[in-house]
């Protein structure tokens, strides 16, 4: 049977699925390490796991721009690595105030990159396997608002983000499958 997608789009689900791999696999192992040492007194190594989190945001995003090879959602993509990186800096500089302002700056994130990612996934919608995303930036958002919100509780805590990421990391892993049956079966894309 011969393939439908384009030539140059071929190797996009196979770049995206190992990527969405990669990225449930750091999101799970991020999320563990942020139980460990996620405390009221923001320790050093809860500021460098809550910076790294962003950061390994933006050099997924830009994997992700150089394995569409121009051929996809070229704008959302680098919208988020210029969100994401504007979340790291500001996650730096809010973890030196606290944990609430750490919320703040991380659900203000959650919220525009969720929205992002909505968008770049229903971009995606005809590569297959981007429900999952779709969904999970819809979730994002609402999530974001809720960080914000807790942020103003009496004992606002970090160990939401690890559940955060964990979900995140599934939803990743769920897209990977998804891309992973369309392409290997040789049939249209699952949506």
């Amino acid at each position: 049977m011969a393939s439908t997608v384009p030539a140059k789009r071929a190797g996009a689900p196979s770049a995206l699925r190992r990527l969405y791999v990669i990225r449930f696999a750091f999101a799970v192992a991020w999320a563990g390490l942020l139980l460990l040492v996620a405390d009221s007194n923001l320790s050093v190594g809860a500021k460098l796991l809550l910076f790294l989190y962003p950061a390994f945001d933006v050099a997924a995003a830009i994997a992700d721009v150089r394995s569409t090879r121009g051929d996809g959602p070229l704008k959302g993509l680098y919208a988020n690595i210029a969100i994401s990186s504007l979340a790291a800096v500001g996650i730096a500089v809010a973890s030196a105030s606290g944990v609430a302002d750490v919320l703040r700056v991380w659900g203000a994130w959650a919220v525009v990159s969720g929205l992002v990612q909505l968008l770049v996934g229903t971009a995606r919608r005809s590569m297959g396997g981007q429900w999952a995303m779709i969904f999970s930036g819809g979730i994002s958002v609402l999530a974001g608002a809720t960080f914000i919100r807790s942020a103003s509780q009496d004992d606002p805590s970090l160990t939401t983000l690890a559940g955060y990421a964990t979900l995140g990391g599934i939803f990743f892993a769920v897209s990977a499958f998804r891309l992973s049956r369309s392409t290997h079966e040789g049939r249209a894309p699952i949506r």
